[in-house]
This record gives C-alpha cells, sequence and structure tokens, in this order.
C-alpha cells in the first residue's frame, strides 16, 4: 500500500505537495525535473506537478548515487541513456562499474582512515587509564 494520494484518473501519484514518507528531501522532485534528471515527462495536473511511484523511485536512486559520490554530470548522462532506451544498456552499466570502481575505492580509504582514528582512540584512552599525560606533548617538554 503507496501513501501516495490517489491522482485524478485513477494512476498513483503525488503532487510536489504530497507528505516526504519517502526520505526524499522536500523540493527534490522540482530539482530532478529542474536538472534533467527525469527519464519521462512528469505529468501536471491543475497546474502541479504530479508524480508516480516509478518516478520517486527513480529520483531514490538518482539521490542514492549522488550520496554516494557520483556527481550530478555523471547522474544526467546516465539519465540521458535510460531515456534513449535499450540500445544503451551496455553504456550504462559501463558507467556504472566505474561508478563502483571509485566508490570502491573510497571505501577503502574510508576504512583506512577509520582505523587510524580507531588507534589514536584506543591511546587516548589507554592514556586516561594510565596517567592522564599526554605524551605528544609531555615529550616535546
Amino acid at each position: 500500500m503507496s501513501d501516495l494520494p490517489e491522482a485524478p484518473g485513477g494512476a498513483s501519484g503525488r503532487s510536489a505537495r504530497g507528505r516526504r514518507s519517502d526520505g526524499l528531501a522536500e523540493g527534490a522532485e522540482h530539482h530532478g525535473v529542474d536538472v534533467g534528471l527525469f527519464v519521462g515527462p512528469v505529468r501536471r495536473v491543475g497546474g502541479h506537478r504530479v508524480y508516480d511511484e516509478r518516478d520517486l523511485e527513480w529520483l531514490h536512486l538518482c539521490t542514492r548515487l549522488r550520496a554516494s559520490g557520483m556527481p550530478v554530470t555523471l547522474i544526467r548522462e546516465y539519465a540521458a541513456l535510460v531515456r534513449d532506451g535499450a540500445g544503451t544498456v551496455r553504456d550504462r552499466l559501463a558507467l556504472l562499474r566505474r561508478h563502483q570502481e571509485r566508490l570502491e575505492a573510497r571505501i577503502e580509504e574510508l576504512r583506512q582512515c577509520s582505523a587510524l582514528v580507531a588507534h589514536k582512540v584506543a591511546l587516548y584512552e589507554a592514556q586516561l587509564a594510565d596517567d592522564g599525560q599526554d605524551p605528544f606533548w609531555s615529550a616535546r617538554g
């Protein structure tokens, strides 16, 4: 069951004024339209844009790609490839594979950063449990 209001004509949808229950930021639909991320045209009812489940799922994908570090230019390129149809599947796959490689490299970099921070936390915890002296400053004394 969707909590999207019923759009005129029986299609499931919601206007841009609809309640946010999809995890998207307020106004994300408008921004998605404005920067050319939607694959198809967005319906209008009574002067308001109306989004169906498929539109919102697509926008969610785009926001997750962006959150993962994909530049908007590449998301636009991906959207254009999707719009161009089935003949672009290999290009879409290549684009996503390149992004996945960059993302995996970033994750590894973040793991290394996390390990360094964990090491420093352990040192400070041990220091506080011992004598509370800061070895960095006391060695320079």
